[in-house]
């Protein structure tokens, strides 16, 4: 038995998240059906971080364990032929040893979430970006960002579904980025709750909007209640970056 390990680019407008459910596609099915119809074994595929329905994969890393005799290049061309017309691609495959895990290994985890500041309707990029008319104050979502950034209880960014035992987590980057119409929030961390990041992006907008002010970001955090949440931020916009090990 071998251990691959995949580096995973895929659009996740189609799919209904990563992991398998009973009600429609998802990423991690379109990879083990792939992986079945090559090898003729039902491998399960693991990956660094589950994403939600609608949340894109720049590179999201993952593994599976194959019994069959097969080098890594022609394993990653092989699931890129059976994986088409589906969006997602294998951007990388290589053997690793039999304790290295995709998600229990990894010691940290990285999403950018992209805004499209502007009026005009999106063309190429619906579903790819979250686009806001009205103007946003990038310098004040930037402010209250920095009150995010290290050990906290996010309870109030946590969705109530979140099976994470514990809402501490440290945060060790959330960056506002500007370039023109276009805002990036960079996010890092070891590990995220769920929904933690696109509910951090949507108070960080309604800063950016003028709704709430940076104190009332800190105010949220400090609240440690769901109900505290100003908005929870759409799926477009989200894309996992980076797993480091």
């Amino acid at each position: 038995m071998t251990r691959f390990a995949f580096t995973v680019e895929f659009d996740g407008r189609p799919f209904m998240g990563w992991q398998r459910q009973a009600h429609g596609p998802t990423v991690q099915q379109a990879i083990e059906e792939a992986l079945e119809r090559i090898t003729g074994e039902s491998a399960v595929v693991h990956c660094a971080g589950r994403t939600d329905a609608g949340v894109h994969g720049l590179a999201m890393r993952a593994h599976a364990d194959i019994a069959k005799d097969i080098a890594p290049f022609r394993l990653m061309e092989a699931l890129n032929a059976h994986l088409r017309p589906d969006p997602i691609a294998i951007l990388a495959c290589e053997t690793q040893a039999d304790d290295w895990h995709a998600r229990f290994s990894c010691v940290g985890r990285a999403y950018v979430y992209r805004i499209l500041n502007r009026r005009a309707p999106l063309t190429f990029e619906k579903g790819l970006v979250w686009q806001i008319p009205q103007p946003l104050d990038d310098a004040a979502m930037a402010e209250a960002a920095a009150h995010l950034i290290g050990r906290h209880d996010f309870t109030t960014f946590r969705s109530a579904h979140c099976q994470s035992d514990s809402p501490v987590k440290t945060l060790s980057r959330l960056e506002v980025v500007r370039a023109g119409e276009r805002i990036e929030v960079h996010a890092k961390a070891r590990s995220f709750l769920h929904h933690q990041v696109r509910s951090m992006v949507g108070c960080l907008a309604l800063v950016g909007m003028g709704t709430w002010t940076p104190d009332d970001m800190a105010a949220a955090l400090a609240a440690k209640d769901r109900s505290a949440l100003g908005l929870n931020a759409p799926p477009d916009g989200l894309y996992f970056v980076e797993a480091r090990y």
